[in-house]
């Protein structure tokens, strides 16, 4: 099953991501169905399809069902779905639908069952409170804690950049700190304050210097913490 999986998979990857070429990309984007490039573009993929399953006699037909079905997913993502929500969400949408027919061609030719102990197992479930307590939540905390620094910090950067940038960071720490590499925090860091550094240089305010590092401090802090605590929690469950 596995071995089938990878194959149709390295197949979409190689003719959505690698083959298309913006311009191939535009031309669909633009004029979808009178577009010569959606075509070849669904050719595309049924060469890769019946390459990466070597042709085999009982693939070819569901070879190419499934070009079709990426040709039908492009035309309804790109006409009905682009009026009505954003390019992001039309992009997302794009992907779960085929990634759903890869599924749906994979399950036809080999059964296979999905573990659903195994997903919401303990350990599972004590990885995705981990993950949201260090993203999501930690920012909320981050928030209601800065309030007690009352300082309006100069708001020329992009709108929510600092609240994605809080997010990622302490992501990183937590990857970091549970595959014991803390070298990565020591680097994250590092590089977080030589960006920083100029910014604060230009400004010589002292309160934004503080208040940046309060920050800065915060953020780790939250993100270690929460690492150490999943980890602390998880050898229990061993």
């Amino acid at each position: 099953m596995l071995d089938l999986a990878l194959k149709i998979l390295l197949a979409h990857l190689l003719g959505d991501f690698v083959l298309q070429s913006s311009r191939m990309a535009a031309a669909i984007e633009n004029r979808v169905l009178k577009s010569p490039m959606l075509y070849l573009h669904t050719g595309i993929h049924l060469f890769l399809l019946l390459l990466f399953t070597q042709f085999s006699k009982n693939l070819i037909l569901p070879c190419i069902l499934l070009a079709a079905s990426h040709f039908l997913i492009d035309a309804f993502t790109k006409t009905v779905l682009k009026k009505r929500l954003s390019p992001i969400a039309v992009f997302s949408f794009d992907q779960l639908l085929h990634f759903g027919a890869l599924a749906l061609f994979v399950a036809y030719h080999q059964t296979y069952e999905i573990d659903w102990e195994r997903i919401f197992g303990t350990k599972t479930l004590l990885a995705a409170n981990a993950v949201l307590v260090t993203t999501f939540c930690s920012a909320v905390v981050m928030k209601k804690l800065m309030q007690f620094f009352p300082y309006e910090a100069p708001k020329t950067g992009l709108a929510e950049a600092g609240f994605y940038i809080g997010i990622l960071e302490r992501l990183l720490i937590f990857i970091f700190i549970t595959c014991n590499l803390w070298e990565g925090v020591g680097f994250l860091l590092a590089a977080k304050s030589i960006f920083r550094f100029g910014d604060l240089r230009e400004n010589k305010e002292i309160k934004l210097t503080e208040y940046i590092l309060i920050g800065t401090l915060l953020s780790f802090t939250l993100a270690i913490v929460t690492a150490l605590i999943y980890l602390k929690i998880r050898v229990t469950l061993n």
